[in-house]
């Protein structure tokens, strides 16, 4: 199990320039202390040597990660001008682009969730070097309960194959 013990807290720009999915990973897992705030900020600052859509990739990824930490926002302050590869995840972005459109917007919302939330583990598992058969593409996108994807996502991190989302511990 990674966590906050075995995953050092990435406070080198060198290393997130070199490493971005690392640090990224870093940050959500280290959320929860003290130095949060500023690794945080180092991780915005560091992240503007990436090309724009590296840049926009990577904070966003963040973003879902934090999901309800107490520095969800903080991180929202430091990427307000990223575009969303997430959607249906609430980010930002979305919210600016969805304001005003009430109807349809709760049914859209969970469909968007469930869409982001695919999206999402795909993405994990493509960074990873991770192949994905169609069989197990079609299960990830089909999939509507946002519990289930929200398990297989915290499973994408850690994976060794695509198989390993759906192995019960």
């Amino acid at each position: 199990m990674l966590g906050p013990d075995n995953v050092p807290p990435i406070i080198d720009e060198s290393v997130v320039a070199r490493h971005p999915a690392l640090a990224t990973f870093s940050a959500i897992v280290h959320s929860e202390s003290a130095n949060a705030p500023a690794i945080l900020k180092m991780l915005a600052h560091a992240m503007r040597s990436f090309d724009r859509a590296t840049a926009k990739y990577w904070c966003e990824w963040l973003e879902v990660g934090l999901e309800n930490t107490p520095v969800r926002e903080t991180w929202r302050e430091l990427e307000k001008m990223v575009a969303t590869y997430f959607p249906g995840r609430g980010t930002l972005f979305e919210e600016t682009y969805l304001e005003g459109k009430a109807e349809g917007k709760a049914e859209g919302k969970a469909e968007g969730k469930a869409e982001g939330k695919a999206e999402s583990i795909l993405s994990v598992l493509e960074k990873r070097g991770i192949r994905v058969p169609a069989a197990v593409r079609d299960r990830i996108t089909t999939c509507t309960d946002l519990d289930t994807l929200t398990l297989w996502f915290d499973r994408s991190l850690t994976a060794t194959t695509a198989d390993d989302l759906f192995v019960e511990h």
